[in-house]
């Protein structure tokens, strides 16, 4: 076989391999779509909360998940503060996984923040209905556990680096920060908004100064955060 053939063949074998692979993990991903098992080794191993002890669950994707690692002494600080964020979810996925994530947690608040994903189009076309009616059934959901609510704005972002097709974020997540913001005086659910004190400019991004890519905060963007949450919290 000559050093041609030889090429070939690997590279045929390296198709094969990837054609085989690619399925499985399709299938491994739809079998777990709101990737339950992400936490389940650490909720298994939480306790119940102690007498007297507000536990406080804080559920939502990367911007919630980055949250320990880009500020962690917010979370040090305050151990009965539990952070349930996933990277790249959106709030069909949230709510998939509310009662193991959340309910089942026992906590006596709940700090949602959700819409970035559903904005960026992460898992279906973007639907403003879709994603409210989630949110409220997510409220719904904690109410009948008798979990308090806190509900936060979506963060400001003039377009996502994966999804550069998208031109109408901004819009987007102002329409959905007015809705929520209503639903939230209408039910007398605390409101927390992160998108004022954090846009900047004609365009409405997130400000320059508290964010590495226009759509994930840094320890600064993270610091304007716990300042407005724990006035909720305190």
């Amino acid at each position: 076989m000559n050093r041609k053939q030889t090429v070939c063949r690997v590279l045929l074998l390296l198709v094969l391999c990837v054609c085989v692979a690619m399925p499985e993990a399709l299938a491994q991903k739809k079998k777990d779509f709101a990737n339950l098992a992400r936490f389940a080794k650490e909720n298994a191993e939480l306790p119940a909360p102690a007498k007297g002890e507000k536990r406080v669950v804080f559920l939502g994707n990367s911007i919630t998940e980055c949250w320990p690692l880009r500020h962690p002494s917010f979370f040090e600080e305050n151990p009965n503060y539990i952070c349930r964020g996933i990277s790249g979810q959106t709030s069909e996925q949230l709510l998939l996984r509310f009662r193991s994530d959340v309910i089942n947690l026992q906590p006596k608040i709940l700090v949602l923040n959700v819409g970035t994903n559903d904005i960026a189009e992460n898992s279906c076309p973007y639907n403003e209905d879709y994603t409210f009616g989630n949110i409220v059934s997510m409220v719904q959901l904690a109410r009948a556990n008798k979990i308090k609510v806190v509900l936060a704005s979506v963060l400001p972002a003039v377009g996502f680096s994966w999804r550069k097709d998208l031109l109408d974020a901004p819009d987007k997540i102002v329409a959905l920060n007015a809705r929520i913001k209503a639903y939230a005086k209408a039910e007398k659910i605390p409101y927390v908004d992160y998108y004022t004190p954090m846009v900047y400019g004609e365009k409405r991004q997130l400000n320059p100064d508290y964010t590495y890519d226009g759509v994930h905060p840094t320890a600064a963007g993270y610091e304007v955060m716990e300042a407005l949450i724990q006035k909720v919290l305190k």
